[in-house]
């Protein structure tokens, strides 16, 4: 290759992502590579650290004043969007009012805000009815729903309404007119971007270096087509290698495989609450005694014990409200028999379950596999309805009844982080706000009290309780834990634990 072609290819990082980006908006959808774009594009006022804590990012300090009912943040000198408009107090201020519309945490943060206001270009102002004193955390929580900073005329935008016009702040551009769906998405650095001077690289806290000009996401469905790219050098970071390839991937020289994220992937079923037959919540309740967390395992990642957990509740393993209450419900004998007399008795009556399986992310995939078979085996009558997986979180917010194009459940893989405790675990509403809208009010005022509990020993109590409260009312299914190490090539340093982010990594 010519000198230069060769130097240009060296400042362009080629990332196989683990599915298309179908959405944009990173507060609309709770998919995982809309976040990881949504951070690519967009900062916010705090970022997380090696340990999870918050810590400033755009913002420069926080003061906690009036015994705690009131909160002044003010922001960073020197911060630009991308169409070169400065980042001020009030664009931060309409962009939280709407991520507070959508995001779990951010709902329990603005029910004890009084008033939030821009009193000058450089400070936000929280007054708070009551203290919260988890604010911080939840402006700088990593998981979905992140509290994406935008101008002001964008983040004007109904919560319920996508954005598509992509202008952040975050250190890169987004190239709308290089976007092909289904295969090619492409960013470049932003020259203006100003990152921290101070702290340590984290999550997504720190200095946010960006040593690329530009970042290209190829969209391989193919594990074979993938694993091809990246071992012959075409792309250098496969964010979800499948585990069957991993052994080939780890002899290869040129090859690192890696765990990054310790907290792995936590894949769920989700339950259409509003139609037949899974608005009755005691044929819910009758499939947990259907689960076999390890079959489910076994389908995503093989037979290496080291990579997966059984015996997972409601909360992330390893974490600290992870806990055994209610387990009996996942974890005694499976009786197919009782199960399919338990659906009987609760009054099934032949409906189709329509099952959307999105067969593009083979962790979906695989769930949608087992459950399907799971389902059948206890009397339910499966309609099988397999799309690529961003038709799935598109029709997903469909209420229709499945003659309308709605659905009856659908398998998907959360972040451990996202099943970290009740302010971020969506699944564990009960308000009837995530797609599957199941209303619980005792899991919504256990959830009321964990916020208002004094430490960690009442916090441990409370999630025990919502833990056997789910198994009684089972919005969802918990189908295990599995590790998802990641592959890049090993000419790429820097690379960070957690999510995939892409600053402080550079081609050596």
């Amino acid at each position: 290759m010519p000198a230069i072609t060769v130097a240009q290819s060296q400042r362009i990082l080629r990332f196989i992502p683990q599915a298309d980006l179908a959405i944009l908006d990173p507060i609309w959808t709770t998919a995982l590579v809309t976040r990881h774009h949504g951070y690519m594009v967009f900062d916010t006022l705090f970022g997380v650290d090696a340990t999870l804590r918050p810590v400033p990012q755009m913002a420069e300090s926080a003061v906690s004043e009036n015994g705690g009912l009131a909160w002044r943040i003010t922001l960073r000198p020197g911060l630009r969007f991308h169409d070169g408009e400065p980042v001020l107090a009030r664009d931060c201020v309409a962009s939280l009012r709407r991520w507070g519309r959508r995001d779990s945490f951010g709902q329990a943060l603005f029910a004890a805000t009084e008033a939030l206001s821009a009193p000058d270009d450089k400070t936000i102002l929280f007054r708070l009815s009551r203290p919260f004193p988890l604010i911080l955390d939840a402006l700088a929580k990593p998981q979905s729903f992140m509290a994406a900073i935008m101008p002001e005329r964008l983040a004007r935008t109904d919560a319920f309404t996508q954005v598509t016009e992509m202008v952040g702040s975050g250190p890169f551009r987004f190239k709308a007119d290089e976007r092909v769906s289904g295969a090619h998405v492409a960013y470049e650095r932003f020259a203006d971007y100003k990152p921290r001077e101070d702290g340590a690289g984290g999550w997504t806290g720190g200095p946010k270096i960006v040593h690329f000009d530009r970042v290209e996401w190829k969209v391989i469905p193919d594990a074979a087509t993938a694993a091809s790219a990246l071992t012959t050098g075409e792309a250098d970071w496969w964010e979800y290698p499948l585990h069957d390839l991993l052994p080939m991937l780890r002899q290869n020289r040129d090859v690192r495989v890696e765990i990054t994220d310790p907290t792995g992937l936590i894949p769920t079923m989700r339950m259409n609450t509003l139609t037949k037959p899974f608005d009755n919540p005691a044929i819910r309740r009758a499939l947990l005694g259907a689960i076999d967390q390890k079959e489910f395992m076994q389908a995503q990642v093989g037979d290496d014990t080291s990579l997966y957990r059984t015996g997972v509740g409601v909360f992330c393993p390893g974490t600290p409200l992870a806990n055994q209450a209610g387990m009996e419900a996942l974890t005694s004998p499976r009786n197919l028999d009782a199960v399919r007399r338990a659906i009987a008795q609760a009054g099934y009556g032949g409906e189709p379950v329509v099952l959307i399986a999105g067969t593009d992310v083979p962790n979906v995939k695989n769930a949608c596999d087992v459950a399907a078979d799971m389902m059948q085996k206890v009397g339910l009558k499966v309609d099988y309805q397999a799309t690529d997986w961003g038709t799935v979180i598109q029709r997903r917010a469909n209420r229709e009844g499945t003659d309308k194009g709605g659905w009856s459940a659908y398998c998907s893989s959360w972040g451990g982080l996202d099943h970290l405790n009740p302010a971020v675990h969506l699944l564990l509403r009960g308000d009837g706000s995530f797609f599957g809208w199941p209303q619980s009010p005792e899991l919504e005022t256990l959830r009321g009290k964990w916020f208002n509990a004094p430490d960690l020993a009442a916090q441990k109590v409370l999630a025990e309780d919502m833990q056997k409260q789910a198994f009684i009312d089972a919005p969802y299914l918990p189908l295990g834990q599995y590790i998802q190490p990641t592959a890049y090539r090993s000419n790429i340093t820097g690379m960070q634990q957690g999510f995939a982010t892409f600053w402080n990594i550079r081609r050596s």
